[in-house]
C-alpha cells in the first residue's frame, strides 16, 4: 500500500470531474483505496431510515470519496495547485515540500 501524500486537514483543488476547480478541506483519507473525502465535493443524496441517531430519517446529503489522483494540494506560497515531494532536514526528520515553490508543507 503506497503512502498517501495528502493528509486530513489539507486544502486541495479538484483537477477532474464534475467538481473540477473546486477547493475544499480534506475531511477523511482512505489509504487502502487511495481515496479522499473533500468538503463540498462529490455530494450525494442517501435515503435514510429513522434510527436512534437520526430520529426523522429522510434524504441526507453527504460527501462521497474521490480518487486521490484527482486532487492536488494547494501551495501555501502562491495559492496554486502543486505536486508533493519529500525532503529530509538536517535533524533527520522527513517533511513534505511543494514541488512548485520548494516551500515546506
Amino acid at each position: 500500500m503506497p503512502k498517501m501524500k495528502i493528509r486530513k486537514g489539507d486544502t486541495v483543488e479538484v483537477l477532474t470531474g464534475k467538481d473540477k476547480g473546486t477547493r475544499g478541506e480534506v475531511l477523511r483519507v482512505i489509504p487502502k483505496d487511495n481515496k479522499v473525502v473533500v468538503e463540498g465535493v462529490a455530494v450525494v443524496k442517501r435515503h435514510m431510515k429513522p434510527n436512534a441517531a437520526n430520529q426523522q430519517g429522510g434524504i441526507v446529503e453527504h460527501e462521497a470519496a474521490i480518487d486521490a489522483s484527482n486532487v492536488a494540494l494547494i501551495d501555501p506560497k502562491d495559492d496554486k495547485p502543486t505536486r508533493v515531494g519529500y525532503s529530509v532536514k538536517d535533524d533527520g526528520t522527513k517533511v513534505r515540500v511543494s514541488k512548485r515553490s520548494g516551500e515546506e508543507l
